[in-house]
């Protein structure tokens, strides 16, 4: 009963996923109109389903009257990218530092663990906010920002993982054949640790993407005139009580991905991972 819950959740989480990564793809072709347009008269327009609403504004007009239903899919193609972006780099560098550390240990594991203790001791917001504030707020330096505050949870995890199957049979077997290091950590180690780096993957993703949003909503991120669903919410506060619609629907967007992204993240696992399937 639960792995078929689990199943479902997963599909659920999929088809969420996949419909973002098609407006990020198809923008310019699925966005009814331009996300930089102003058209003052019709600005704060409601939803078209309220009073004074307008279908050509299907979500309503921000504070100068760009339409947000399109500010928000060009959004979903920044928000996503960064996210994909960074833990792509926090995979490299935590995957790794990780593995060494896990299989050769000793000073090489203490050094290591030393600068991921570290790491983890500062707030991520904080670190990132700081390495924007030096970089420059920039969609390139965002990303690096992002990889660079988020491998240790990658290092920790995968060194932990690899600490196990070190002493392993087939590690062991691989070992005594005399396969290099670099075949015994690709081949042997590696591909057992992907169930776990997939579930750890997809939380990153998530996380880098409410990262964005939240350097975005306290200026730090992308600059406007960029539509980034961060961004949209920053824009959008100052007139929470007059016009709920700009911080609420880039809010559920946030919302949709993360619980989309997640969902997914927990199915793959129960997919992938051997003992989750026999159980």
């Amino acid at each position: 009963m639960r792995k078929l819950w689990q199943l479902r959740m997963g599909v659920i989480g999929g088809l969420v996923i996949m419909a973002l990564v098609v407006v990020a793809l198809f923008t310019p072709y699925l966005a009814p109109g331009d996300p930089y347009a102003q058209v003052p008269k019709h600005r704060l327009s409601p939803p078209a389903w309220e009073e004074g609403g307008r279908m050509e504004n299907l979500l309503g007009t921000d504070h100068v009257g760009r339409d947000l239903l399109t500010r928000i899919m060009y959004g979903t193609r920044i928000s996503l990218f960064v996210g994909l972006s960074a833990v792509i780099l926090e995979v490299f560098m935590g995957v790794l530092l990780g593995l060494l550390a896990g299989y050769y240990g000793g000073k090489t594991d203490s050094i290591i663990s030393f600068l991921v203790n570290v790491m983890l001791g500062f707030p991520f917001i904080l670190l990132a906010m700081s390495l924007v504030a030096v970089l420059g707020a920039s969609l390139q330096n965002i990303i690096i920002a992002l990889g660079l505050t988020g491998w240790p949870v990658f290092t920790r995890v995968i060194r932990i993982e690899t600490m196990r199957l070190r002493e392993s049979e087939f590690v062991l077997a691989a070992k005594t054949q005399g396969f290099k290091t670099i075949r015994i950590l690709t081949v042997h180690i590696l591909p057992n640790i992907l169930p776990t780096l997939t579930v750890l993957a997809s939380v990153e993703v998530a996380r880098a993407i409410i990262m964005e949003s939240l350097l975005s909503f306290l200026g730090l991120g992308i600059q406007p005139p960029t539509p980034s669903w961060g961004l949209l919410l920053a824009e959008g506060r100052n007139y929470m009580f007059m016009a709920w619609w700009l911080a609420t629907f880039p809010g559920l967007a946030i919302f949709l991905a993360a619980l989309g992204i997640n969902l997914l993240g927990d199915a793959l696992r129960d997919l992938t991972d051997p003992h989750l399937r026999k159980s």
